[in-house]
């Protein structure tokens, strides 16, 4: 318990340190609650459980991290999930994002290139109980169509450009919350609010880092 109140913590000051940039000077008492309740040190690598807590990204295998327990509660919150929405997840990776959004939202649909981590995170997922997850193996540019339309979208890898198949995905009045830029670049973290009519609401947020969103079948527009 002691990490957990520690990452908490954590989070809390970060938020209050970037509330210049992000708006937030506290994050929902709802995202709060699931950031303490979903135990994240059954998503890391193993032996790399006692950093799980610390605030900063960890590999997972395969060149992909988890995210930084702040990064991952920002999102969250600015995503804005209620319990009877429907979200698509880009980038399943150990499936901590899911698990915490599994909390939000009514059913999360996650997609992820590299079939090992899919396959991992399923188990992960029946193992520790989250029924509401559902998890395909696929390219994440492509999104998830047969299941949509979504409330909300979020990406966990950066993308240079936010992929058009997720916007069509997103109803109107949902949020697409990514990370857009190159690797080793520089990289934002976006909001885009989905518009009936007209052009869509884009914000940025605060500079990240993340690594790249994996498109096996466009690999040509990283160079």
């Amino acid at each position: 318990m002691k990490n957990i109140h520690r990452m908490l913590e954590d989070i809390k000051q970060e938020t209050q340190s970037t509330a210049f940039l992000t708006g937030r000077k506290a994050l929902s008492p709802e995202v709060m609650a699931a950031m303490r309740k979903v135990p994240r040190e059954q998503f890391v690598a193993p032996g790399m459980e006692p950093m799980a807590f610390d605030n900063g990204p960890l590999p997972i295998g395969y060149g992909q991290t988890i995210s930084q327990p702040f990064i991952v509660a920002l999102m969250t919150d600015l995503l804005g999930a209620k319990l009877t929405d429907r979200i698509l997840e880009i980038g399943t990776g150990s499936g901590y994002q899911s698990a915490i959004l599994s909390l939000l939202a009514g059913q999360v649909y996650t997609v992820e290139v590299i079939e090992d981590l899919s396959v991992e995170a399923a188990a992960r997922f029946e193992k520790l109980g989250y029924r509401n997850i559902h998890v395909k193996t696929g390219n994440g540019y492509e999104g998830w169509p047969e299941q949509a339309p979504y409330d909300g979208v979020i990406v966990t890898a950066a993308a240079p450009y936010i992929p058009e198949p997720l916007i069509a995905q997103l109803k109107a009045g949902g949020r697409l919350v990514i990370p857009v830029g190159r690797p080793f670049e520089h990289q934002e973290l976006i909001v885009l609010e989905k518009q009936e009519h007209g052009d869509n609401k884009l914000g940025k947020i605060l500079d990240v880092a993340f690594v790249p969103l994996v498109d096996k079948d466009h690999l040509k527009k990283w160079h």
